[in-house]
């Protein structure tokens, strides 16, 4: 019995390392590259927002994230990390700031909402980079043909 307990222990383990491997540490541009192509050939008609994780590290997340022009996805406000966020691609529209409408709990940690009263709005584009600290609403916009970013979540700032 206890030998099953130790190979039961051994395999999850082994699992929750194989989870962890399966995202690399580095992504080199080609393969964005093939991301961007991902999303361009597996993208759903209806769907807006094609995104797909990078990579894991402790309690960072990075992600990539491919928008098509036509419909503003949700706004949010992600309480407990801060975003990073490097657009790789595209252009449009982001909004910092202001108060979700209609908000909405999603999960333990985010609210989203329809839209954004208020905030500063401003023209991104291909190599602009911007942090949204944590407990800020946020939202990307009037997209321009495909925005691609790249984001990555991390714990909240600190107060000095």
């Amino acid at each position: 019995m206890r030998l099953a307990s130790l190979l039961l222990l051994a395999g999850a383990a082994a699992l929750l390392a194989a989870d962890q491997s399966a995202l690399p540490a580095f992504v080199s541009a080609a393969d964005v590259a093939k991301l961007i192509q991902r999303a361009n050939t597996e993208r759903k008609p209806d769907q807006i927002n094609f995104t797909q994780r990078l990579s894991n590290h402790g309690t960072y997340r990075a992600t990539f994230e491919s928008r098509k022009a036509g419909k503003a996805t949700n706004p949010n406000i992600h309480e407990t990390d801060t975003e990073l966020v490097y657009v790789v691609d595209g252009a449009g529209m982001f909004t910092l700031g202001g108060t979700l409408k209609d908000e909405k709990r999603t999960n333990e940690a985010n609210r989203s909402g329809s839209g954004i009263n208020g905030g500063n709005k401003r023209h991104i584009a291909k190599g602009d980079f911007f942090i949204v600290p944590e407990g800020i609403a946020h939202a990307f916009t009037d997209v321009e043909g495909t925005l691609v970013i790249i984001s990555v979540h991390g714990p909240k700032g600190i107060d000095k």
